[in-house]
């Protein structure tokens, strides 16, 4: 089967799949996911075999980088096995993990080891009271830690991604970026998106634009726009005198959509063609009814591509658009 088969009714072809293992986390961030959140029934999980059937079926339609999500992807008992057999596929051309970073200190060398080329941390500030406020646990120095095991083990990149919520964090930009930059690391800044109901903040007085954020940092960082890609939709700019890229990923202030590259398949085994709608093709369905049908499933996606939205409608002003929160869609 061709490689160009995964098009959408734009001419896009969808090369990048965001494949989410578990819907559960050990933290609780503010934008992510309620204090009390309910989390599916395992049987409604995908099992590692499916996921990776998943997988498999993507990358025979011309997949080339599949980014492993959650919730914490880290928490999902046997993912080293899973990863260790897309490591080993000749196809990929990037195997990377979003991660919180609270088990990279005693994980990070064995996901190495397995094939991971890319980490993604999620760092929201670099102050313990701040930090757990945002993530609703105490686990600053674990996450530090685990960036420097991630560091150690040598990995192809590794960035952090920041969600900056104007008055609560957008002080501590300049600090993050010195912090990557003194660790060779890189950095996105993230416009934080309408998905799920949140009580902490109200999303229309918290949104802080890229604009904002890359204005602030060139009053202490020299900043130059950048060739580099990861398939994401940051724009990247290199920090001058450094080898640290800032990203910034605007689905507010600058839809990225018409260049969109990617899908995101659930944990329970949803297909998301686009963050911003609530339609979903329920692969799991399908991979149950037939397994080992390779061919149906394959076609089946094909199918779906055709439905693929153009674009994203999100609006600062509206505080829920998509009732999912980002912990269900996988990041």
């Amino acid at each position: 089967m061709q490689d160009n088969h995964l098009l959408d009714p734009f001419g896009r072809r969808i090369s990048y799949l965001r494949l989410s293992v578990t819907d559960r986390c050990d933290f609780r961030c503010t934008y992510c996911m309620s204090e009390d959140m309910v989390f599916a029934p395992r049987a409604q999980i995908l099992s590692l075999e499916e996921l990776y059937a998943v997988a498999d079926a993507f990358i025979g339609l011309g997949v080339r980088r599949i980014r492993i999500t959650g919730g914490e992807p880290l928490v999902r008992k046997g993912l080293t096995s899973l990863l260790s057999r897309l490591g080993a596929r000749s196809e990929l051309e990037d195997l990377a993990i979003t991660s919180n970073g609270s088990q990279l200190g005693h994980m990070a060398a064995g996901l190495r080891a397995a094939g991971v080329t890319r980490l993604n941390i999620s760092l929201d500030s670099l102050r313990r009271e701040r930090f757990a406020a945002f993530t609703r646990r105490d686990r600053l120095d674990q996450v530090l830690a685990g960036i420097e095991a991630a560091r150690a083990a040598g990995f192809r990149r590794i960035k952090l991604n920041t969600v900056v919520q104007k008055g609560r964090n957008d002080d501590e930009v300049e600090d993050l970026v010195a912090f990557a930059v003194e660790r060779g690391l890189d950095i996105s800044f993230i416009e934080e998106m309408p998905l799920g109901s949140i009580s902490s903040h109200e999303r229309k007085v918290t949104l802080c634009t890229s604009e904002e954020v890359r204005e602030r940092l060139e009053q202490r960082f020299r900043l130059l726009p950048s060739s580099y890609r990861t398939g994401g939709p940051s724009r990247y700019y290199q920090v001058v005198g450094s080898d640290s890229q800032v990203g910034f990923i605007s689905p507010h202030s600058r839809n990225f959509c018409g260049d969109c590259n990617r899908v995101r398949v659930t944990a329970e085994g949803k297909l998301v063609l686009c963050l911003g709608h609530e339609g979903a093709l329920d692969l799991k369905a399908l991979i149950r009814r037939h397994p080992g049908d390779d061919e149906r499933l394959r076609a089946a996606l094909i199918d779906a591509l055709r439905l693929k939205p153009e674009r994203h409608h999100f609006e600062a002003d509206s505080q829920v658009q998509v009732v999912r929160f980002m912990s269900m869609t996988g990041g």
